[in-house]
């Protein structure tokens, strides 16, 4: 449950004439400057839409001790965190890997499979980040 999946979770339930101004007033959630901030904008949120999109926020709620620990860390480390793309795409690596074979003759030849793997994604990330 990464913050975007959350966003787009969210905003599949607001009309599209209100998406602009639901994503304004959900900025001030995930850009808070620690949880109790984000809780609180959370419940501005939930004060302003939650009669016209009660779904839109429910999934927020109902999922907020597994989203929390996101506010955590600083800024510059929420950006890389704000998407579990970079994971679901390692583990769609590591499938395509191991599909092919059925049976691996012991628990080490499967874990150098997937430590060879990882080092062949691990080229592709070469994005660079600010700080």
């Amino acid at each position: 449950r990464c913050i975007i999946h959350q966003l787009r979770n969210s905003f599949k339930y607001v009309s599209y004439k209100d998406k602009k101004e639901f994503a304004r007033d959900f900025k001030a959630v995930y850009t808070a400057i620690n949880e109790e901030a984000a809780y609180e904008a959370l419940g501005e949120l939930e004060e302003k839409w939650n009669s016209k999109y009660p779904f839109a926020i429910k999934s927020w709620d109902m999922n907020w001790d597994v989203l929390s620990p996101f506010f955590k860390y600083p800024n510059e480390i929420r950006t890389i965190m704000y998407t579990t793309n970079i994971i679901e795409s390692l583990h769609r690596q590591f499938r395509k890997v191991t599909k092919t074979k059925s049976v691996f003759p012991s628990d080490q030849s499967l874990e150098k499979m997937l430590y060879l793997a990882s080092q062949n994604v691990m080229k592709k990330w070469s994005r660079r980040y600010k700080n």
